[in-house]
């Protein structure tokens, strides 16, 4: 939610409102109902904000120029307190004349009390936002120092946020404060970058620096200083980004989701390389836990949200079969409140494509204190919950732009496989085989990826023919049933109507009372070798609905005639094995669901009432 942006550079001139406007631009993915900018201009501050998409402010922007800066300020705000109008639009000024500006990402929970105190003071409000409470305390406590005024308020706020203020005394200073919400530097030459994650700059520096929590960034044209809301100076770490501008650019593409979806051979592969050894054997370094304390562990759990969590239950499926160590998989909103159960030898894995998520990273904390060993999956460098974590296992999916996920999801399900077999190597014996056994079946999957990749014509078609459709339900078993959840969601994600995802086995348990006929229904099929009689008990699944009248949607692999007499469609996807089949038969799924979005006219990027990253709880 929300992007923030602030620039600070050594002439004055177009370039602080270019590079704020280019950033707000690359962080539209994020979800937001409004947007504005605030420039040090002439010894004041100028402001032009408005309410619905960035084109209307540049509209206002080109209607009522600004004059030229070198220290800017830009917002997309997601509407939390207040509606999305262009009052409660950010920047809101501070202070007489309104000479202090501020942007703010996140919540504060105390602001009725700050702002009751601020009205008996006499302050007068032009906005219902939390936020601007901020500002008004921020300018009362201006002395001239913007750094020691940030360090003062900060004191007295709660909740989680991300400020980023500039006032007009202090030209060419931008100051930043950080609270469980995303914040990181961008570091150039003659200039330096503030920015929610580090798309506001990549096209204009890819050397950064992460911030810790409970800091304050201050940043000239020739300087970033950085202190902890303690008063004490502090160091970040610098990263250099390993994807440039390109590649947060739709590339010939119409959607930013459909280039993604064509990116998942390489997503996976990238995340693969380099994490074994020429013997074949996994070498994951940067767990940074020991391998004693990994083999102490006797129970695992997975924290995360949405897709995430879908993710996370494709994992407990594998790991628990390679390693036979007990695996559950927990939604984060819910973890802090159910009394987990954990200690020093629980295995806590978050999965976060942002490393933002603000459930996500309270329930990590969570586990922190309960004392379990804690290891994030995230796509994000500089991002808050790896830096929480006792260790990080990196996605390299590069960035993920269009709201729904999917390549971020394929990455995650890979990550998650690597640390299971990781596990399994490190218990030896029978384990390790079939690990190394997997393995090097994992390696293929790239290229099998392409393949279905390239045989979703007709999967396109179906998805236009059934561009009116108001309900459609997915079934799955095993594996495939968190493949059915995912489905569904995308499909309510992008087209905006009903869809669910069951466990075929619950079918008689009430379900398949939602069967009439010409209800849509798709069918995850495992393969023929899958254990337990799995592939069998499904096409008998697939019989009961179809002698109900449903009309059957089948994922299943190559070779598999068993469906076809029960089958409206078949989407084939090549044969591997049962454990890593998700990785293939999303796919088409993902396609669908982006198919038929784009059939009803809508924003397959930018889905109505959603945001990429929930950075509020």
């Amino acid at each position: 939610m929300c992007g923030i942006v602030g620039y600070v550079g050594s002439r004055v001139d177009g370039r602080a409102l270019d590079v704020v406007m280019e950033g707000l631009a690359r962080l539209e993915y994020r979800g937001y109902d409004s947007a504005g900018v605030a420039l040090v201009a002439d010894d004041a501050i100028e402001v032009r904000k408005r309410a619905g998409k960035l084109a209307n402010l540049a509209g206002e922007i080109a209607e009522h120029p600004l004059d030229p800066s070198r220290t800017a300020i830009g917002h997309t705000r997601w509407a939390t307190h207040g509606g999305p109008t262009d009052a409660n639009a950010h920047p809101h000024l501070g202070g007489p004349g309104g000479r202090l500006a501020l942007i703010h990402n996140g919540i504060i929970e105390n602001f009725h009390p700050l702002r009751a105190e601020l009205l008996a003071a006499g302050v007068q409000f032009r906005s219902e936002t939390d936020t601007e409470v901020v500002a008004h305390l921020l300018a009362q406590e201006y002395d001239g120092d913007l750094t020691a005024a940030m360090l003062r308020v900060v004191a007295r706020l709660e909740g989680a946020f991300t400020l980023l203020a500039v006032h007009a005394d202090q030209p060419g200073v931008v100051v930043g404060a950080r609270r469980n919400s995303p914040l990181v530097v961008g570091l150039g030459e003659g200039e330096n970058f503030l920015g929610s994650d580090v798309a506001a700059f990549i096209g204009y520096t890819r050397e950064a620096l992460e911030l810790e929590q409970d800091q304050i960034v201050t940043i000239t044209p020739e300087r970033v200083d950085v202190i902890g809301f303690d008063g004490e100076a502090a160091r970040g770490k610098t990263f250099h980004v390993d994807w440039d501008a390109a590649a947060a650019e739709k590339g010939g593409y119409q959607w930013f989701m459909e280039k993604e979806i064509h990116e998942q051979p390489q997503a996976v592969a990238d995340t693969l390389l380099g994490r074994s050894d020429g013997a074949g054997r996994l070498t994951l370094d940067e767990l940074r836990i020991s391998e004693a304390q990994l083999r102490a562990v006797d129970r695992i759990t997975f924290v995360a949200c949405g897709t995430a969590a879908y993710a996370g239950m494709v994992a407990k499926y594998a790991i628990e079969r390679w390693t036979r160590i007990p695996v559950e998989v927990a939604l984060a909103h819910e973890f802090r409140y159910c009394d987990p159960i954990a200690d020093d030898r629980t295995l806590v894995v978050s999965i976060s494509q942002s490393g933002e998520t603000m459930d996500t990273l309270m329930a990590v904390k969570h586990a922190r204190d309960l004392g379990a060993l804690t290891v994030s999956i995230c796509n994000t460098h500089g991002s808050t919950i790896p830096r929480e974590s006792d260790a990080v296992l990196y996605t390299h999916a590069g960035p993920e732009i269009a709201v729904a996920s999917t390549k971020g999801f394929l990455a995650q399900i890979t990550a998650c496989y690597l640390l299971g077999l990781y596990l399994a190597q490190l218990r030896g014996e029978s384990y390790a085989d079939d690990a190394r056994a997997v393995q090097a079946e994992l390696q293929e999957i790239p290229g099998l990826i392409t393949d279905v990749l390239g045989r979703l014509d007709r999967v396109r078609e179906i998805a236009r023919f059934m561009a009116d459709t108001r309900s459609v339900l997915f079934l799955g078993r095993h594996v495939g049933f968190p493949i059915a959840l995912e489905g569904a969601l995308k499909l309510k994600e992008l087209a905006y109507i009903h869809a669910e995802g069951f466990a075929a086995g619950e079918l008689k348990h009430g379900p398949i009372a939602l069967i009439e006929p010409g209800q849509p229904v798709f069918i995850v099929v495992p393969g023929p070798d899958t254990p337990h009689g799995l592939h069998g008990k499904v096409v008998s699944n697939i019989q009961e609905i179809r002698a109900r009248g449903a009309r059957t949607l089948v994922i299943a692999q190559d070779g598999d005639t068993a469906v076809e007499p029960f089958a409206d469609e078949v989407i084939r996807v090549p044969r591997t094995s049962p454990m890593l089949q998700p990785l293939l038969a999303a796919v088409p799924l993902q396609v669908f669901a982006l198919e038929l979005s784009n059939a009803k006219g809508l924003d397959v990027d930018q889905p109505r009432n959603l945001a990429k990253s929930v950075t509020v709880e």
